[in-house]
């Protein structure tokens, strides 16, 4: 049970890496099925060196390893920052640039995503904005490393997140609670199994008030709330089929309280597809947003963002428009996108 408040969204130019790019690889050796680095060996470094990029590898050993690296590095030997691993392994990038003293600059370090983890939603999202078909494991990687050889760049969204801890985090893919949340994290003891994963888990089971003009949505019972910055929830799961959101906004969806277990079900088979919203479902709501508040009322519930577990109190959200280079196979920016570098979020707390 919670209460959510949101705004609602209004109705650039790429760039290019150098012809001699140097990368930097950060490997998670762990992710997905335990087999990024063989992965990396077979289906990506041929096609790097056949494209004339030169990389550094390094594998993470922990969590947060990623994180601690990036604080220290000296981002000016490498024309970008790849990451190779799951969803969960650019989130802590982020958020080790965002920590940083030079943090202004550090975000506007070019960064691509290589599926080689179990939720490879960035990835896939990726893969449909530059107009391939929905593929996963291998192929999905394989479409990515040659986005990397055209070596395109495209500013895209950041979503900052504040809890009312205090805690300041970075998201660039989607904050979740209640049921997709809970399939996210409870299937972690699956993580071997890969994209599997999801579907088995599916089966498996602030202090001031939000400004006058945001839409509040009155207390009740919620089953899942996902705010998305991206149109992909897995490489498997087509979540937002409405199209890319504008610069500076996300996509919102929540499911109230109500819904029987088999039209939840539905809804999540028919994801794959990107076809939930065509089951006339009356208890799956959608709104683009640009900033959004929820409130857990008991404590309740779970939150990730990114897949990463966060603990369970009020959090709002705001997205800051353009504010990170990614590796892109897209020609045309999303709607509202003009050419230039958008603004950073306000320096971390």
């Amino acid at each position: 049970r919670g209460l959510l408040g949101f705004v609602f969204a209004a109705g650039g130019g790429g760039s290019l890496l150098p012809e001699r790019c140097r990368v930097l690889v950060l490997l998670n050796p762990r992710g997905g099925k335990g087999k990024a680095l063989q992965l990396f060996w077979s289906h990506v470094q041929p096609l790097l060196a056949q494209a004339g990029i030169s990389f550094t590898l390094m594998l993470t050993e922990r969590r947060n390893h990623a994180r601690e690296l990036v604080q220290g590095l000296e981002l000016g030997r490498w024309d970008a920052l790849v990451v190779m691993s799951g969803d969960g392994l650019m989130y802590e990038v982020v958020n080790g640039l965002m920590e940083r003293p030079d943090w202004e600059t550090a975000i506007r370090k070019p960064l691509c995503s290589l599926p080689a983890g179990s939720g490879n939603a960035l990835a896939a999202s990726l893969n449909h904005y530059a107009g391939y078909e929905q593929v996963t494991n291998e192929d999905l990687l394989t479409n990515c490393t040659l986005l990397l050889c055209r070596r395109l760049l495209e500013p895209m969204n950041l979503l900052s997140l504040h809890t009312a801890s205090g805690l300041r985090l970075f998201s660039v893919l989607s904050l979740s609670w209640g049921f997709i949340a809970d399939v996210d994290l409870e299937s972690e003891k699956f993580r071997r199994l890969g994209e599997l994963r999801f579907t088995l888990g599916t089966f498996l089971r602030l202090a001031e008030p939000v400004p006058a003009h945001w839409t509040v949505v009155p207390e009740q019972d919620f089953v899942l709330v996902l705010a998305l910055l991206h149109s992909h929830l897995g490489s498997e799961m087509f979540a937002a089929p409405m199209g890319r959101s504008a610069a500076g906004t996300m996509h919102l969806f929540y499911v109230r309280a109500g819904v029987s277990r088999a039209t939840l079900l539905r809804l999540f088979l028919a994801m794959e597809k990107g076809r939930h919203l065509e089951q006339a479902c009356p208890y799956l709501v959608y709104a683009p947003v640009v900033a959004f508040r929820l409130e857990p009322k008991d404590g309740k519930g779970v939150f990730a963002a990114d897949g990463e577990l966060l603990v369970s109190e009020a959090v709002q959200g705001q997205v800051h428009a353009n504010c990170i280079w990614m590796v892109s196979g897209c020609g045309e920016p999303p709607p509202g996108q003009k050419p230039g570098r958008g603004s950073p979020p306000e320096k971390p707390l």
